[in-house]
């Protein structure tokens, strides 16, 4: 069986670093995210440097824990709530954390 290389899409990358960078921002270490989520540090240390794949309700958590708020929102409104964040402050990091976590190819638009 052909072992399968794991290696860490932009989606997940880009996830990875906004979520370490709110842990950085609220100045806590990996060790009290542990305690405040329940998660094993090693198991945070491996989410933030994408050696896993991250689970719905691990993001959740850690979002509740930094102060996020994860939104699906539609493709056509994105332009509207980027600006929205740009204008009160963002997510006080620079504009490219406000940028979509993926990307579709031309030929998957609706």
């Amino acid at each position: 069986m052909m072992q399968k290389n794991i290696s860490m899409s932009y989606a997940t990358e880009h996830i990875a670093s906004l979520l370490r960078a709110a842990r950085e921002a609220k100045g806590l270490n990996q060790r009290e995210l542990s305690a405040r989520s329940g998660l094993p540090q090693s198991h945070i240390s491996k989410i933030e440097n994408g050696a896993v794949d991250l689970r719905l309700s691990s993001l959740i958590e850690l979002a509740r824990i930094l102060d996020l708020e994860l939104t699906l929102v539609p493709r056509k409104a994105l332009p509207a709530v980027q600006a929205i964040m740009r204008s009160a402050g963002g997510t006080g990091q620079d504009d490219e954390a406000i940028r979509p976590a993926y990307s579709l190819d031309e030929d998957d638009h609706d």
